[in-house]
């Protein structure tokens, strides 16, 4: 090597970014490697080059067991000048890839949460890939909006959720799915969430459908769901366009339970809602016209609205919340009807224990059919002392039944007819062979 040479890689390892001693270094190994091949090569050496000048001495090394240097001399071969420019080529170009690959990977690391733009490189089954400038983003078919459609050449804002290190280089996962994905948008588009005048306090997504957002402000001047709808919904426009039409609901965050679950079930109107806090589930009264838009289109508005509040949502409108009341007070037994020793109906509880007779429970002559459609309440209430005086129109109906069973059809009649005819006898029959 010479002079110029050395002033060669000081500038490769400018423009690279790669630290000049780690390329001098890189390289004396390479040449170690290089000498040890050669015949006749000592089995200890070090490769000394003058950063100056670029001159290479190899020095051969006698060392004794405990690792002391016994004798040092200048080995250097006559024609290592060639072999030294072939290994410094190799070894440079090693570097620079492998300092490139670092610096992709030290350039994303620690950015997982944030949001990237890409341009879409190529698509199929099992992922996409974008092209961030200098590495790509890969984002998997698990992490893709299943309604998305990504055009080659289109470009794409992505969530980065992880960043491998691999001997290829860094590998950067991104995802359109992520809950996160909405909130960075957010904070692109309304500056008082980064100044932190505006937090996002929670986020609950189903991607490519709808998305609820709980936000809040820290300043009372400052409203939090106008910041982040903008004039004339501007700035929520822009998240919706980038979530390709994904409706978003926007909804203040409230200390108050009760009252953020209230919110975070609009457009529905809420009544009423307890919280059992033993359960962890918020019970939620509606008028009847509001359940269908409570719950949502197949639960959609509940689940978002239990995801955001972090509570179990169960709503019931009025009319089921007043026949609950209602019938609260009765508790059905659970049993069977069976015939006892002497051919009579008893109850036979589930549980076990003593048996209760028909007439004890109410059902006094009703038949084994007729009394398993009935159940005794737990409470021990009578039922109706009769069948038939409980519902005037049985025997009416059984008659009409029996005399169904006894209607005779036009075929059963006309065979009926034809053996009430007597056959001729005698003469008669005579008469009619003789006429046929």
């Amino acid at each position: 090597m010479n002079r110029e040479m050395m002033d060669a890689l000081r500038e490769i390892a400018n423009d690279k970014g790669i630290s000049e001693d780690i390329m001098l270094q890189a390289l004396a190994d390479a040449l170690v490697t290089a000498y040890k091949r050669m015949p006749n090569a000592a089995e200890e050496a070090l490769v000394e080059i003058d950063t100056e000048t670029g001159e290479i001495r190899v020095i051969a090394q006698d060392i004794d067991e405990e690792g002391n240097v016994l004798r040092e001399w200048d080995d250097t071969p006559d024609d290592f000048g060639r072999i030294a420019a072939q290994t410094a080529k190799q070894v440079i170009l090693q570097r620079i890839r492998e300092a490139e690959r670092e610096m992709k990977f030290e350039q994303y690391t620690g950015r997982e949460g944030e949001i990237v733009t890409g341009i879409i490189q190529q698509t199929d089954q099992r992922y996409t890939l974008l092209d961030l400038g200098t590495v790509e983003a890969l984002l998997p078919q698990a992490e893709q909006v299943q309604n998305e459609r990504y055009e080659h050449g289109g470009r794409l804002k992505a969530y980065i959720v992880e960043v491998r290190k691999t001997a290829k280089g860094p590998q950067i996962v991104v995802s359109r799915t992520h809950p996160g994905l909405v909130k960075c948008l957010f904070e692109l588009e309304v500056p008082e969430i980064l100044d932190g005048v505006v937090e996002l306090k929670a986020v609950a997504r189903e991607p490519g459908h709808r998305t609820k957002i709980a936000v809040a402000s820290n300043d009372p001047n400052v409203d939090p769901v106008g910041a982040c709808v903008g004039a004339r919904g501007a700035r929520v426009r822009m998240v919706v366009n980038e979530l390709r039409s994904e409706k978003v609901d926007i909804v203040p965050f409230s200390e108050d339970q009760a009252e953020f679950v209230t919110r975070a079930l609009a457009p529905a109107k809420v009544r009423e809602v307890r919280l059992h806090e033993d359960t962890g589930t918020a019970e939620v009264i509606v008028p009847d016209f509001q359940l269908s838009l409570a719950i949502g289109k197949e639960g959609q508005n509940a689940r978002l609205a239990a995801r955001l509040t972090g509570w179990r949502v169960d709503i019931k409108s009025e009319s089921q919340l007043a026949d609950e009341e209602a019938g609260g007070g009765v508790e059905y037994a659970e049993g069977e009807w069976v015939k006892g020793a002497d051919g009579e109906l008893v109850w036979q509880p589930a549980e076990g224990g003593e048996t209760i007779s028909a007439a004890e429970a109410g059902y006094a002559g009703a038949t084994l059919g007729e009394a398993t459609t009935a159940t005794p309440d737990a409470s021990g209430a009578d039922g109706p002392d009769d069948v038939s005086d409980a519902e005037p129109g049985v025997a009416e109906a059984e008659a009409a039944e029996e005399a169904a069973m006894h209607v005779e059809t036009e075929d059963e009649v006309a065979a009926e007819a034809a053996t009430e005819v007597d056959a001729p006898e005698g003469d008669d029959a005579e008469s009619l062979e003789g006429e046929a």
